[in-house]
């Protein structure tokens, strides 16, 4: 049954998840209206949507667009799920979906592997779904990862076909808006400070984090960090209405680290040292997605192998290359300061820490616990002079740009040194994403002198 034939539909934003939205709408008939705070001469595409009957409404959000009557909303992610326009939508009952929400109700029954989090996340879908496509299954991976499930959904026909694995990375915002989506095997992977400029407070995104188990039952699975404080806590505000099993580094558990090997209900699955990826949480990201995929029916065998030979994800503690005996890695997914510590953390010896951005006001006390691990801090972008003041690092370089910062790691780095860029925070300031943030900062490795 095609719900959206026919029917009204307002769409908030025409970023990745927006533009695979409208795709999907279109194919179903739906009648599509797209907001877009951009003017017609920044939207790609304008004149084809124009051409292709959708109403498209640009430059702001017209106070009257949301007083017509809309059967479904599709929100962008990125838009706060607190701005007055969407309030108003709420308010006046019409469903407000996200494009995960609207892909779930598009296509037939599959089998949905959940993972959020504060970090690890990429690196455990990117995990499981390695697994999975060397198992020989029909398996796809999207959300929060870079790509839209409606995209997934109209490309692989899964409004016809069932029975995929789908293995869906989910941020917080994905998560606020979800109504129906029942996934069969779930994680948080780990509770930890971010976002603070989008919701109304900490308490407001960890308990977000908890909605990823609201729609499920007891045939499902729900797995459980045991080393996470935060998690303990919130798991005990929030039930689990599913069955679960735990994992740990440091503790007894249905998946724990014993001797340097991960076994798995006492069957031992992979050696620390067959492991390619540095630092104790990678091994914590590969207890859940060893759990996840021996859920999923993969034998551990073929588990241990696809770990083994797994090499890590673009912009996690990514090496890029060895210059002068010093070595370059690119953290630039390290969004917060947690994932910044965590990165710290995986190397044995001080590192030249790269770190500034977008401010959006983390805390940086526990940043500045871990000073001891960095030889010297270069603080560069927006938030620069508030890092250097609140990290109290006593040997930190003050730059404008991440350009300079690196520079400035080249002339003081000795052989044996790392440098480490791994932000603490967003790259809106000079930077469109992440990605772009992490692809440039390779680029200008690349082009240091040896």
């Amino acid at each position: 049954m095609n719900e959206f034939k026919d029917k009204k539909v307002l769409v908030l934003g025409l970023a990745r998840s927006g533009k695979a939205a409208v795709e999907l709408l279109d194919f179903l008939g739906a009648d599509i209206t797209i907001n877009e705070s951009k003017t017609p001469d920044q939207i790609g595409g304008y004149d084809n949507y124009i051409t292709r009957g959708m109403e498209m409404v640009t430059g702001g959000q017209p106070a009257e667009l949301f007083e017509r009557d809309f059967d479904y909303v599709i929100k962008n992610p990125g838009i706060n799920y607190h701005a007055p326009f969407v309030l108003r939508l709420k308010e006046r009952g019409i469903p407000v979906l996200t494009e995960i929400e609207l892909g779930y109700r598009v296509a037939k029954k599959q089998n949905y592997i959940a993972i959020t989090g504060t970090n690890g996340k990429t690196t455990t879908v990117s995990l499981i779904y390695d697994i999975l496509k060397q198992a020989g299954r029909n398996v796809h991976i999207c959300g929060n990862y870079g790509i839209p499930y409606c995209q997934v959904v109209l490309e692989d026909k899964l409004y016809e076909e069932e029975g995929h694995d789908i293995v869906v990375e989910m941020s917080n915002f994905q998560l606020i808006d979800i109504i129906d989506f029942h996934p069969q095997i779930s994680s948080v992977l780990n509770l930890t400070p971010d976002h603070l400029d989008y919701m109304d407070s900490l308490d407001d995104y960890y308990a977000s984090k908890m909605r990823i188990y609201k729609n499920t039952d007891k045939d499902d699975l729900y797995i459980i960090n045991q080393d996470d404080a935060n998690l303990k806590e919130y798991l005990g505000r929030y039930p689990l209405p599913c069955g679960s099993e735990t994992f740990s580094v440091s503790e007894d558990a249905d998946c724990m680290l014993k001797d340097g090997v991960i076994y798995y209900h006492d069957t031992p699955v992979i050696s620390r040292k067959d492991i390619k990826i540095v630092g104790l949480h990678n091994v914590s990201n590969m207890m859940a997605a060893i759990m996840a995929c021996a859920r999923a029916g993969v034998d551990l065998k073929l588990i241990g192998d696809a770990l083994a030979a797994f090499k890590g994800v673009e912009h996690r503690i990514e090496y890029v290359r060895e210059v002068r005996g010093v070595r370059y890695y690119n953290d630039s997914k390290g969004t917060n300061t947690d994932a910044a510590i965590i990165a710290l953390k995986a190397f044995d010896h001080p590192v030249i820490l790269l770190m500034g951005g977008f401010e959006k006001n983390l805390d940086l006390s526990d940043m500045a616990a871990e000073n001891d691990r960095i030889k010297a801090l270069i603080v560069y972008g927006a938030a620069r002079h508030r890092f250097a003041n609140d990290m109290h690092h006593p040997n930190t370089y003050v730059e404008e740009r991440m350009q300079d910062a690196l520079e400035r790691a080249y002339k003081i780095a000795q052989p044996g040194d790392v440098v480490l860029l791994s932000p603490s925070t967003s790259s809106f300031d000079e930077f469109k994403n992440y990605e772009q943030r992490g692809d440039v900062f390779k680029e200008m490795v690349h082009h240091l002198k040896d």
